[in-house]
């Protein structure tokens, strides 16, 4: 054995070995996507596939021109900002302009990410404070919602069905009936298939699943996260539709609220590490989610909850960490 081999390697902990890299996390987040885009583009037609290249093209000009003039080493390898070009592309509409996406990709990447660091040291997500962004800058084109297959024909706009959700709500009658007479509402099949008005990647609720599925059969992601907050947002909706299951499922299925609990309120960097601390951030995005839905102005709460509970993640963290084996409380008695 020669002198080398004989050598201790010193490093910080932790020592355990995984095959799990960067690379591959995004990889496979990436591929749990491809279900979306997929329907995406059979509803809402080619446009999608311009959008998305331009979203995830951007991005990744953005950071290889940021990290070239900071002299940092190139991070285009890991994919992440493939991901974020993707999940921004899933948080728009097809009628959107190519380079209002290009703007709001610059943003996530440059503001958001490089200027805190690159990969691991944002605070909240990129993709997220993109489409925020484009709502505050451009409101008009981020609400300007399309039925799905009419580009075959003729795109005719529509109301988003979280609005006529809203509009119900207010005028106190969520039953089935009220929601099944309202004009040009779809079905909860028409939900599940992906038959409606919305973003992109948010509309097809089977496509969103499959997704899940196959991150938690990967064990990119853990079901903590999605089931809380999916689950708090149930609960709340039961409450406030008086019981009623159609006005819960149409809450479920209806807006970006699968989206955000799987690709986006999941994501490593911005949500807390350990379970306590996981349970309080998804509840608290299911909390914010239904109040904006219930009582604000915006039909949509995703995006906001989502990036409120991204701040409080390091509070969080600090109030649910459990203190190592051995310490002693403070102000505890020495023996």
């Amino acid at each position: 054995m020669s002198n080398e081999e004989k050598l201790l390697t010193v490093s910080p902990s932790p020592h355990e070995r995984s095959s799990s890299t960067v690379t591959r996390i995004m990889l496979d987040v990436i591929i749990a996507c491809v279900p979306s885009l997929i329907a995406a583009v059979i509803l809402f037609g080619y446009k999608v596939l311009a959008i998305t290249a331009v979203s995830v093209g951007t991005c990744m000009l953005s950071e290889w021109v940021c990290r070239k003039a900071m002299k940092r080493h190139n991070t285009l390898g890991d994919l992440s900002a493939v991901v974020t070009g993707l999940l921004l592309a899933f948080n728009v509409p097809v009628t959107i302009r190519l380079w209002m996406v290009a703007l709001a990709a610059f943003v996530s990447i440059v503001v958001v990410k490089q200027f805190f660091g690159g990969i691991g040291m944002n605070f909240v997500n990129p993709a997220l404070v993109g489409r925020i962004v484009l709502l505050a800058s451009f409101p008009t084109a981020m609400s300007n919602w399309v039925q799905p297959l009419s580009w075959r024909i003729n795109v005719k706009t529509t109301a988003s069905p979280l609005y006529e959700l809203g509009n119900l709500f207010t005028s106190g009658d969520v039953s089935g009936k009220a929601i099944n007479g309202v004009e040009n509402m779809p079905s909860l099949l028409d939900l599940f298939l992906g038959k409606r008005s919305g973003s992109l990647g948010e509309v097809c609720a089977v496509a969103l699943i499959i997704g899940l599925i196959y991150l938690l059969a990967r064990k990119v992601i853990k079901p903590t996260i999605p089931f809380f907050y999916i689950g708090t947002v149930a609960v709340i909706m039961l409450f406030a539709g008086k019981f009623s299951l159609t006005f819960l499922l149409y809450e479920l299925m209806a807006g970006g609220l699968l989206l955000g609990a799987i690709f986006m309120a999941t994501d490593y960097t911005t949500s807390p590490v350990n379970f306590k601390g996981q349970v309080i951030y998804a509840i608290g995005c299911g909390l914010i989610t239904s109040l904006i839905r219930l009582y604000g102005s915006l039909p949509e709460g995703v995006s906001f909850a989502i990036i409120i509970m991204n701040i409080l993640t390091p509070h969080i963290e600090n109030l649910t960490f459990r203190k190592p084996f051995g310490t002693e409380k403070k102000g505890a008695e020495k023996g």
